[in-house]
């Protein structure tokens, strides 16, 4: 078996500048030549075994210093680092990082350090600047976020958008289907539909007016899609409009956006509002209920839940988001005072996180923020088929809830005890700008408060918060 070559000339260098000594008397100490200590010092040449003999002799230095793995460390750190999209251009290659991390751990710390105190600074910022409402002094957003943000502050109900799918599904005949409508009336338009063995879950043709549907994908997913592209292609004035009154800042923002209100079509259009607040109420919000009588998954339906803010005919202020499976939200959207954290994962102490252990089923929660607002969690998680074996399968988990006051109105909620205070759990937004001391769970200490450090006391937390 080959040998292992030992490489450490960022400590050569370290015990050299400890002991004070320049380059030639270390050289002569160790036995070696000054050009071989500079290759060593340099990583350009392994440290020979005599030289290790030599350390520990000469210097009685600990040998077993030479290999701590610091150096995969920084490079892990780094490479997590550099994943952040501030950094724009392509990813350093991985042997620059070794080189980095082995020649300059230095100036790889402080690197690293450089770039927490940036993230700790834009969080900051954005906590704060939200919380004082100073537009003009936050950082400009991501076009990502500007469409959520513009959702955000519309309820996520877009009312032009919203009543123009409900009278279009009025006028579907009994005799049809949501999906056969859609399909007819994008065939009215010259758009010729083709469902089959197709990789993209939809793919439409500009030029030639061709639409294909995948036929791996489920039924309300197709019939989703067909709604989508109607909405791009019968309702682009609509859209365009609603896009010209957002006045959103970039062109990907404005792309963005349209993608989002053809889906918000779509979803009015398969459950239209009037119709579906009813049901909704008749059910009490059993999701289940609801995608049988609709044609929907649940993830559609709890979606479509969020969204009933129509003035004069408001339904539950819901929340909703879906998260994968390490935590990332990827989507939100709330008419509740309950937001979530710009940066990094949801509260680990929340419910949805645990919905991928019991698959198929629903897990109720009660829940109260920092703020003293008690809430009703629901969660379930969602999988996507790849469609074929080998394709991978994509999992979420959605949460939905809502403040305690209406839990009168969920079948979900009976027989919970929403009013003994035992049964909240406490859960925040994110630990960097919870204040909550006790939490067992924290994982990292919140921004605006000072630690305590006890060397001989342990508790939860190797810190305590004043």
């Amino acid at each position: 078996m080959a040998v292992q070559k030992l490489y450490a000339g960022a400590k050569l260098r370290e015990l050299r500048g400890r002991l004070n000594i320049t380059q030639k008397v270390f050289a002569e100490r160790l036995g070696v030549s000054l050009p071989y200590l500079n290759q060593m010092e340099n990583n350009n040449r392994p440290i020979s075994t005599s030289v290790v003999l030599g350390l520990a002799h000469e210097f009685g230095f600990d040998v077993t210093e030479l290999q701590t793995g610091d150096e995969a460390r920084l490079i892990g750190d780094m490479r997590e680092a550099l994943a952040d999209p501030v950094f724009t251009g392509p990813a350093p290659a991985l042997a620059d990082l070794r080189l980095a991390a082995a020649n300059a751990p230095a100036l790889t710390r402080a690197f690293l350090d450089l770039h927490a105190a940036y993230r700790q600074t834009h969080e900051r910022l954005a906590s704060l600047d939200e919380a004082l409402g100073r537009e003009d002094a936050r950082p400009a957003p991501s076009p990502w976020e500007e469409v959520r943000d513009f959702f955000h502050y519309c309820d996520n109900y877009i009312d032009p958008v919203d009543r123009a799918a409900e009278i279009f599904a009025r006028r579907i005949g009994r005799e049809k289907s949501t999906a056969q409508a859609a399909a007819a009336a994008l065939q009215e338009t010259g758009v010729t539909v083709q469902t089959g063995d197709f990789t993209a879950i939809r793919q439409y043709d500009a030029t030639t007016k061709e639409l294909r549907i995948s036929q791996h994908a489920a039924p309300e997913t197709q019939t989703f899609q067909l709604l989508l592209q109607l909405a791009l292609v019968r309702h682009e004035d609509l859209l365009e409009a609603s896009l010209d009154f957002a006045r959103f800042q970039s062109p990907e923002a404005r792309g963005i956006a349209k993608v989002g209100l053809a889906n918000y079509f779509a979803g009015a259009s398969l459950m239209p509002y009037t119709r579906f607040l009813t049901a909704a109420q008749d059910t009490r919000h059993d999701l289940e209920r609801l995608a049988t009588l609709f044609g929907a998954s649940i993830e559609q339906i709890a979606h479509r839940l969020s969204t009933l803010q129509r003035p004069g005919a408001k339904g539950i202020p819901f929340f909703f988001v879906r998260v994968d499976q390490a935590g990332t939200i990827t989507k939100r959207h709330s008419a509740t005072t309950l937001q979530f954290a710009r940066y990094g994962g949801a509260c680990p102490l929340w419910n949805v996180h645990a919905a991928f252990e019991t698959p198929g089923q629903f897990l109720r929660q009660l829940a109260e923020t920092p703020d003293g607002i008690r809430y009703f969690c629901l969660a379930r998680d969602v999988s996507k088929s790849g469609g074929a074996w080998g394709a991978p399968t994509r999992r979420y988990a959605i949460g939905l809830g809502c403040e305690v006051k209406h839990t009168p109105a969920l079948i979900y909620a009976d027989h919970m005890l929403s009013d003994h205070a035992q049964a909240y759990e406490p859960i925040g937004i994110s630990c960097r700008i919870c204040e909550r001391k006790g939490c067992h769970q924290r994982s990292v200490p919140p921004l605006e408060r000072q630690l305590r450090v006890d060397p001989n006391t342990r508790g939860v937390l190797p810190y305590q918060l004043d």
